[in-house]
């Protein structure tokens, strides 16, 4: 009996990102963590000569303009990064037949639909960053129609910059903290988000390719929250491993004003990815436990 193939390369797109840092840690050997300057949307030769070197089974797209804020003055940059890279990468994807899973946001989305959004759902991004990722799901889908496109939210790690990091180094230094407390979101571990990833790639390889499986997908945490609520839980973590509690102040998001408009509900409704893929992720609370233990277990 010969022994079964030995499945291809993952190649994980934004190498030093929380996504793909959890995805190699997951996945272990078989994925490759790729980013600048070997792979970057602003040099696009770089993305046909990556995937020439590594020839992937998959390639998850985890590379992006992340910077919020930042996006409001800096268009072009987005756009290069969240659009017409994507694009690229979609194209050559699909003319080699390789797997696509392309990672989107809930800022395509106003936020004022006052219940958890479905793919369906019209899009009507109200910042830079949100209409250049809407505008990357659709030129990646035109240039691979087989493409997956999983939208999350609230992304965060025991690793990399996020909130949960952030609110845990601001609770050590202070005795009140004011955090945001009428925003509503799904609270995402990478981790939870990656191991989803991989379960879909699984289920791929297992099964073979089948129509229902290209489109959009809502790929976040079970359950919702606020900024505050995640604030809270967050450092009520950090207390049971000997970190002082800090006084937590709900605030109005216009007591905390930014460059580019937060939604204020970007719940989403995940319903799909677990009808099509049998794949759905934990309850954000149990994550958000997994993730301060880890942070203090790595700080012993």
């Amino acid at each position: 009996m010969s022994d079964a193939p030995v499945p291809g390369p993952i190649l994980v797109t934004g190498g030093n990102g929380q996504l793909a840092v959890s995805l190699a840690t997951l996945g272990e050997a078989r994925v490759i963590r790729i980013g600048r300057p070997e792979f970057d949307f602003d040099q696009p030769d770089t993305i046909a000569a990556a995937i020439a070197r590594y020839k992937p089974a998959f390639v998850v797209n985890a590379a992006a303009w992340t910077a919020v804020d930042a996006a409001e003055n800096e268009v072009a940059g987005a756009t290069r990064a969240n659009e017409t890279g994507p694009a690229i990468l979609a194209a050559d994807c699909a003319a080699q037949g390789i797997g696509l899973i392309h990672v989107s946001t809930d800022y395509v989305f106003t936020g004022d639909k006052g219940a958890p959004y479905v793919e369906s759902d019209p899009i009507s991004p109200r910042t830079v960053y949100g209409a250049t990722k809407a505008a990357g799901e659709a030129a990646v889908l035109a240039a691979d129609p087989q493409a997956i496109i999983l939208r999350t939210a609230w992304v965060y790690s025991a690793h990399g910059k996020n909130f949960v990091r952030t609110m845990i180094a601001a609770g050590a230094k202070n005795p009140k903290l004011r955090v945001v407390g009428d925003q509503r979101g799904n609270p995402t571990s990478s981790d939870d988000l990656a191991q989803a990833i991989l379960a879909i790639i699984t289920r791929i390889e297992d099964t073979g390719w089948q129509a229902a499986y290209p489109g959009i997908y809502h790929a976040t945490a079970q359950g919702e929250t606020t900024w505050h609520g995640l604030a809270v839980a967050t450092l009520e973590e950090a207390a049971r491993h000997g970190q002082k509690m800090p006084e937590i102040e709900a605030i109005r998001t216009q007591d905390w004003p930014t460059p580019a408009e937060r939604p204020q509900d970007s719940r989403l409704d995940c319903t799909k990815l677990k009808q099509v893929f049998g794949v759905s992720l934990p309850d954000w609370r149990q994550s958000v436990v997994r993730t301060v233990d880890l942070l203090f277990t790595a700080s012993v």
